[in-house]
């Protein structure tokens, strides 16, 4: 049972962010400081990726675990409403899916990074690396 009110209920809700979430803005500072430059949220690419590289043709997703049903321990999934939100939530895996292999079939990369994985920021810099293959002790040639 809901412990708000439908009214702060709304209010709490309507403040969830949908783009330049914190773990977003992290990946991004990263990319940043390793040189790289990016677009985000590409309209022309399906799903609206959160971060795209066009020269080497990657793109990476930053995934809430919440949202998209990592269900890990900051995020075990729904605890109230399930029949509302574990519908929404598979949904979104539906969708992920499909927005990664529409990806993949036009010869993007895709790396995905959960919102868990992404407070550890030496391991998300080394998977950021490992993906835009670079090497840690010389500086990124992207532009």
């Amino acid at each position: 049972m809901d412990t708000l009110t439908p009214e702060a209920r709304s209010r709490l809700m309507s403040r969830i962010r949908g783009k330049d979430t914190k773990p977003e803005l992290i990946v991004r500072s990263v990319l940043h400081r390793l040189g790289f430059r990016f677009r985000i949220h590409r309209k022309d690419l399906p799903g609206r990726p959160d971060i795209v590289l066009p020269r080497h043709k990657k793109v990476v997703l930053v995934h809430g675990c919440f949202w998209h049903g990592h269900l890990c321990k900051i995020a075990p999934g729904p605890k109230s409403n399930t029949a509302y939100w574990s519908p929404k939530i598979e949904a979104n895996r539906a969708r992920d899916d499909r927005n990664r292999t529409a990806l993949k079939d036009l010869g993007w990369d895709v790396l995905e990074l959960w919102e868990c994985e992404i407070r550890d920021l030496q391991k998300t810099e080394e998977r950021l690396r490992a993906f835009l293959h670079t090497d840690p002790g010389r500086p990124v040639q992207s532009g």
